[in-house]
């Protein structure tokens, strides 16, 4: 078997794990119905579910928040711009940037793997449920035998 060349960063069972670990928050607290993805560093969906009930809509918001985290290096949440700003950026990612709470980036220090964004509750529960699955991750990876980032 030849090894095909692949981005540094989530895998798909880190993916996963993080995908279950905000429908978990989000349910044990009660929010509403949410839809997770988990991207690579390249901004490109590994893992999107929605939980049952929630809003077809949230699916693409939730991938649009992830990568509005990482096309601007920080959580989509503290994306403060001008709205004529917004919509030029909107403009030129086909409206795949939104800049309200709810996508957060997940690193391994000061490196970004990928970002994590969920949609279906008030944004700012959203970014509760993927930054809590975020931390929970980096603790358990942190605590685990081996570090890898590939």
């Amino acid at each position: 078997m030849i090894d095909s060349p692949r981005l540094p960063g989530l895998t798909l069972a880190d993916a996963d794990w993080l995908v279950d670990a905000a429908l978990t928050v989000a349910a044990e607290r009660g929010f509403p119905p949410l839809a997770v993805a988990v991207l690579d560093v390249a901004g490109e969906v590994i893992t999107l579910r929605r939980a049952d009930g929630g809003m077809p809509m949230t699916s693409r918001i939730a991938v649009a928040k992830a990568r509005s985290a990482l096309l601007a290096l920080k959580p989509s949440g503290q994306i403060e711009l001008p709205a004529g700003i917004v919509e030029s950026i909107q403009y030129l990612y086909h409206g795949d940037f939104v800049p309200w709470a709810g996508g957060v980036l997940v690193t391994d220090g000061n490196v970004i793997l990928g970002a994590a964004g969920a949609s279906g509750a008030h944004a700012l529960e959203d970014e509760q449920a993927v930054q809590v699955a975020v931390e929970q991750w980096q603790a358990k990876r942190s605590a685990g035998p081996a570090r890898s980032t590939s």
